[in-house]
C-alpha cells in the first residue's frame, strides 16, 4: 500500500538543478541534492548525464558542496564552484572524461557566478569584494571582537548576512597564466558576466546608481574583456534582469520593465518583459503581459544568477528562448527579436525552476516540478515540444508513495479572475468529510503552480483538502492584477482568499466547522491579519510573518526599498497607512490559536515582527506558542539543517490536531 508524505519528506528526495549542455549537444552536467538522513547532512555533488546513452551517468565531485557546472567551449572541461579548506567558494575545473578537480582561483569571499569565455581561454566571475572593514575582519584573530560600522542602507542581506561596505563585482581568469584581472569596481553591486559570442565583450546587470538603497532600479552596461569601455545600453528601462546577445555580436536582448510599476521592491519583479536593446537606442519591446518572463532564482537579479535566455540562428529565422510562467504555470517560450508579440509556448503544465538551451540545439534541458513529480530534469524538443526524461532520481519514491490530486477553479471579484488550486488527499472520497486547509502564499508577488509542493502534500497526506488561492498581488497573471495589492494590503487580497476558501467550503464533503490557515512570509501577514478579522479558522500556523509595517520598514534588510512600493509612500508621511496596515494593531481582536514559527537569523522579515505579535497576543490571554528555529534565515524550507523542515512540518500538523478536533 502507498504510503502518505510524510514531514521528513526531505531525506527520500533528490533535486537536480543547474543543467549546462555540454556545447556538443552530447551531453548535460547539472548538480544533485540531497540530505542524509542519519547525519542531517546536505550533500550537493556534480553529475554529467550522456544525452545519446540513458545508462551513461557519472559523478564529477565527492565534496557535497559544489555547484553551477559549466562546460568549456570545447567540451572537454567542465568548470564549476566548491568550497576551499577555508569554506571559501571558488572555481574549480576538472576535465569532463576523468582526473581529479585542480582549483583556480583563491579568493578571500565567495565566487557565485561563472562564464568561459567563446574560444575558452579565459573565465569571467563574480566575487564579493570586502570592504576595509570586512576585510580586516577576515584577517584578525577569531577571538577579537568584530566590532562593525553601518554606512548605508543596505547593510546585510537575509541569507548572506553582513555586507557592510563589501559589493560584488566581476573579474577575468586567464586560464593559461592565472592571472586575474578585476573589471568593474565602484559603489554597487554587478551581475554575472555573460561574454559577446566573438568574445571582445562582457555586458552585466548594475544598480551602481544614486538611489539603490531605496530603489529596485537595475540598468545593462557593456565593456570590453579588460573593463574598459564601459557604456551603458539600458537607457529608459527601469529594471533589467536576464541577458542574451544576438549571434552578430550588435543586439542584446534583456528581461525587465520601463518604470517601476513593474517592480514590487527590492527587485521583486511583478511582470517583466522581453526587450531588445541596441547601443543609444530605445528599448524595443517584444512580448506583452500575457506571459512573464521568468526572473532571476531569488527574485534580486543583482545578487542571483539571472534567469536563463538565448539568443540564435536556426536556419534562416532569428529565435530568442526563454522561460515564462502564465496563470500558475510554466513554458518554454520562443519570440522572433524582429516581430513583437511573436511569441510560441513550447510547453505547460509544470513550474519550471531552471532551463538551459545551446544556440540552434533544436531542444533545452529544465529542471522540472509538477504535480506528480519533483526534482528531475527532462529534454524538451523545441519544434515538436515532445518531452524526454533525463534524469529519474525519484522515481522509487513517487512509486511508493500516494500523493495529493489537483483541481482548479476559478472565481470572479472586482473585475479579476481569481484562481486557485485543491489539493485532495491521497484515496479521497467525497462521501467522506474532510477537514479543509488555507494556504496563503508569500510574495506578495509570488504564486501557486501546477508543481509538488511540500506544504499542500504533506497536510493533504494528513487529511486534509487543501485550497491555494493566488489573489490579488500574485505574479503571472499579468501587471494590473500583481499592483492591484499595492497600498492596498489585506482588504481586497484577504477577500480573495477568504472568497475562495468559502466557495470550497460549501462543498458537500468538507467539514465545516473544522477549518484551518496556514501562512508564510506574505503568506504569514495575510495569517496573522485573516485571525484579526474572523473568527473562523480553528487554528492558525504563521510563519515569518510582516506584523507591524512601521517597524518593519527600519529592521528588514528591504524595508525600506520595498515597503514604499508596497505601501506607496514612505513610513514617516503614512505612518497612519502602515499601522492601519498592520496585523499587530488587531491583536486583541484574536480568538484563533496562533502557532507562530520564525527563523532566528531571518534579515528579511526579521524575528522581532513575531516576537511583537507574540507578546501582544499572549499580552492578551490569547492561546499562542512562538517556535524559534535557530540558524535559520528567511528561506525556511532552505534551512541548512533539514531537521529544521521536519520540525515545520510535525509541529504545524500537531497544532492543527490540537485544536481542530
Amino acid at each position: 500500500m502507498a504510503k502518505s508524505i510524510q514531514p521528513d519528506y526531505h531525506y527520500h528526495l533528490k533535486t537536480a538543478s543547474n543543467p549546462s549542455i555540454s556545447p556538443n549537444d552530447k551531453a548535460v552536467a547539472f548538480t544533485v541534492h540531497r540530505f542524509e538522513e542519519d547525519s542531517h547532512e546536505a550533500k550537493t555533488n556534480v553529475f554529467v548525464k550522456s544525452l545519446s546513452d540513458s545508462t551513461i551517468l557519472t559523478q564529477l565531485t565527492n565534496s557535497g558542496t559544489a555547484s553551477k557546472p559549466k562546460w568549456s567551449p570545447d567540451s572537454k572541461t567542465i568548470a564549476f564552484l566548491d568550497k576551499d579548506d577555508s569554506e571559501v567558494k571558488q572555481i574549480f575545473t576538472r576535465v569532463a572524461a576523468g582526473g581529479d578537480p585542480v582549483a583556480v582561483t583563491s579568493r578571500v569571499a565567495d565566487i557565485d557566478a561563472i562564464a568561459w569565455s567563446p574560444h575558452g581561454s579565459k573565465i569571467a566571475f563574480r566575487s564579493l569584494v570586502p570592504g576595509t572593514e570586512e576585510m580586516a575582519a577576515i584577517n584578525a584573530d577569531s577571538k577579537t571582537p568584530k566590532i562593525r560600522t553601518a554606512r548605508r542602507i543596505r547593510y546585510r542581506q537575509d541569507g548572506v548576512g553582513w555586507r557592510g561596505d563589501s559589493f560584488y563585482h566581476l573579474f577575468v581568469l586567464d586560464i593559461a597564466t592565472k592571472e586575474i584581472a578585476q573589471i568593474t569596481d565602484g559603489e554597487g553591486d554587478d551581475g554575472p558576466p555573460v561574454w559577446s559570442p566573438d568574445g571582445s565583450q562582457i555586458a552585466f546587470i548594475s544598480d551602481q546608481n544614486n538611489e539603490r538603497d531605496i530603489r529596485s532600479k537595475t540598468e545593462m552596461y557593456v565593456c570590453n574583456a579588460d573593463g574598459s569601455d564601459r557604456t551603458l545600453w539600458s537607457g529608459g528601462m527601469f529594471m533589467v534582469e536576464s541577458i542574451a546577445w544576438s549571434p552578430d555580436s550588435q543586439r542584446i536582448a534583456v528581461t525587465g520593465g520601463l518604470n517601476p510599476s513593474a517592480v514590487g521592491g527590492y527587485g521583486l519583479t511583478t511582470q517583466s518583459s522581453v526587450f531588445v536593446l541596441e547601443p543609444h537606442a530605445e528599448p524595443r519591446i517584444l512580448t506583452n503581459d500575457s506571459i512573464r518572463p521568468h526572473a532571476s532564482g531569488s527574485g534580486f537579479p543583482i545578487t542571483a544568477d539571472s534567469a536563463f535566455m538565448s539568443w540564435s540562428e536556426n536556419g534562416s529565422r532569428s529565435e530568442i528562448v526563454f522561460g515564462a510562467d502564465s496563470h500558475g504555470q510554466s513554458h518554454i517560450a520562443i519570440a522572433d527579436p524582429d516581430s513583437p508579440d511573436d511569441v510560441r509556448l513550447v510547453t505547460d503544465g509544470w513550474q519550471i525552476t531552471e532551463m538551459i538551451s545551446n544556440s540552434g540545439s533544436g531542444f533545452a534541458v529544465a529542471a522540472v516540478s509538477s504535480p506528480t513529480s519533483h526534482g528531475e530534469l527532462f529534454l524538451i524538443d523545441l519544434n515538436s515540444g515532445d518531452v524526454h526524461t533525463v534524469t529519474n532520481l525519484n522515481s522509487g519514491f513517487f512509486d511508493d508513495h500516494a500523493i495529493a490530486t489537483l483541481e482548479k477553479f476559478t472565481i470572479t471579484r472586482s473585475g479579476f479572475e481569481i484562481e486557485s488550486r485543491v489539493w485532495f488527499p491521497p484515496g479521497f472520497d467525497p462521501s467522506q468529510k474532510y477537514p479543509l486547509l488555507l494556504d496563503v502564499h508569500g510574495g506578495p508577488h509570488s504564486a501557486f503552480y501546477d508543481s509538488f509542493y511540500p506544504i499542500h502534500q504533506v497536510a493533504a497526506g494528513a487529511g486534509y483538502v487543501v485550497v491555494a488561492p493566488n489573489p490579488r498581488g500574485s505574479s503571472t497573471y499579468g501587471l494590473d492584477f500583481a499592483t492591484a495589492v499595492h497600498g492596498d494590503w489585506g482588504v481586497g487580497d484577504y477577500d480573495d482568499v477568504i472568497a475562495a476558501i468559502e466557495e470550497v467550503a460549501l462543498r458537500e464533503y468538507i467539514d465545516e466547522s473544522r477549518m484551518v490557515i496556514h501562512g508564510s512570509s506574505y503568506g504569514g501577514f495575510m495569517s496573522s491579519w485573516a485571525v484579526g478579522h474572523t473568527d473562523r479558522f480553528n487554528a492558525a500556523v504563521i510563519a515569518a510573518p510582516v506584523t507591524n509595517l512601521p517597524s518593519f520598514y527600519g529592521t528588514s534588510d528591504i524595508g525600506v526599498n520595498f515597503s514604499e512600493t508596497q505601501l506607496t509612500g514612505e513610513r514617516f508621511d503614512k505612518i497612519e497607512h502602515y499601522r492601519k496596515h498592520s496585523p499587530l494593531t488587531y491583536a486583541r481582536n484574536v480568538n484563533t490559536p496562533v502557532l507562530l514559527l520564525h527563523g532566528e537569523d531571518d534579515a528579511r522579515v526579521p524575528i522581532e515582527q513575531s516576537e511583537q505579535y507574540f507578546v501582544a497576543l499572549k499580552r492578551h490571554g490569547k492561546e499562542v506558542e512562538f517556535v524559534r528555529l535557530p540558524g535559520t534565515s528567511h528561506g525556511i524550507f532552505r534551512a541548512k539543517h533539514p531537521m529544521i523542515r521536519s520540525e515545520y512540518f510535525r509541529r504545524m500538523l500537531d497544532w492543527f490536531e490540537r485544536n481542530n478536533a
